[in-house]
C-alpha cells in the first residue's frame, strides 16, 4: 500500500510540473501567435521553455556541476579555508520529501590538512572524551537555540560539526566536516531531514 502511494506522489510531483511548463509554454507561444505576432510567441515560448530546460538540466545533473568553488563555500561556513589546490575525488546528493543528504570527499594537501587539523584541536570546545554526544541524541533544543559548532576526535578523524536550528517546523542545518587521520582526505556532509 505505502509503496503504491509513494508511487503516485512520484509520478505526481514529476507530471504537474511538467504538465505546467508545458501549458505556459504553449499560453505564451499561442496568444500572440492568435494577435498575429507569430515571431513574438516563439522568442517568448523558447525563453522560457529554455529557462524550463535549464532548471531540468540543473537537478538532474547537480552532482555533476558541483564545483570547487562551491566546496570552497561550504567549506568557509565553518571557518575552514584551503590554501593550497584539492581535489574533488566524490560528490553525492540525495533527496526525498523533507529530507536532503549532501556529501563530498576532497584529496588535499599534507600542508591543508595539518592547519585544519591544528585550528581544530586548538578550538576552545575541542572535546578529547570518548563518548561524543550526537546532536540528533540532544533533541530538548533541536528546534530552536543558537548556533553550535563542535570540534573532536574520534579514533579515525578529526571532526568539525556545525548545528544550527532553523525554528519550529524547519529542519535545523547539521553540517560536518571530518579529516582522516591516514590520508589526506576531507569529508563534508550536510544533513536536513
Amino acid at each position: 500500500m505505502d509503496e503504491i502511494f509513494l508511487t503516485i506522489i512520484l509520478i505526481l510531483v514529476v507530471l504537474i510540473p511538467t504538465a505546467f511548463c508545458i501549458w505556459l509554454v504553449y499560453i505564451l507561444y499561442s496568444i500572440p501567435a492568435k494577435s498575429g505576432q507569430k515571431k513574438l510567441g516563439i522568442f517568448l515560448s523558447s525563453i522560457v521553455g529554455l529557462f524550463f530546460i535549464y532548471i531540468a538540466v540543473s537537478m538532474i545533473f547537480e552532482d555533476e556541476l558541483f564545483s570547487k568553488n562551491e566546496a570552497e563555500n561550504l567549506l568557509a561556513e565553518q571557518n575552514i579555508t584551503l590554501n593550497n589546490d584539492f581535489e574533488l575525488l566524490e560528490n553525492k546528493s540525495m533527496s526525498a520529501i523533507g529530507d536532503y543528504y549532501h556529501t563530498f570527499t576532497l584529496k588535499i594537501t599534507a600542508e591543508d590538512k595539518i592547519k585544519i587539523i591544528n585550528e581544530i584541536k586548538s578550538s576552545k570546545n575541542f572535546n578529547l572524551d570518548s563518548k561524543i554526544e550526537n546532536y540528533f541524541d540532544n533533541r530538548e533544543d533541536y528546534y530552536n537555540g543558537p548556533k553550535r559548532i563542535k570540534n573532536y576526535e574520534t579514533e579515525k578523524q578529526f571532526v568539525r560539526e556545525l548545528f544550527e536550528p532553523q525554528g519550529k517546523g524547519n529542519a535545523p542545518t547539521w553540517r560536518k566536516i571530518e579529516v582522516d587521520k591516514n590520508e589526506n582526505t576531507l569529508t563534508f556532509e550536510d544533513i536536513a531531514e
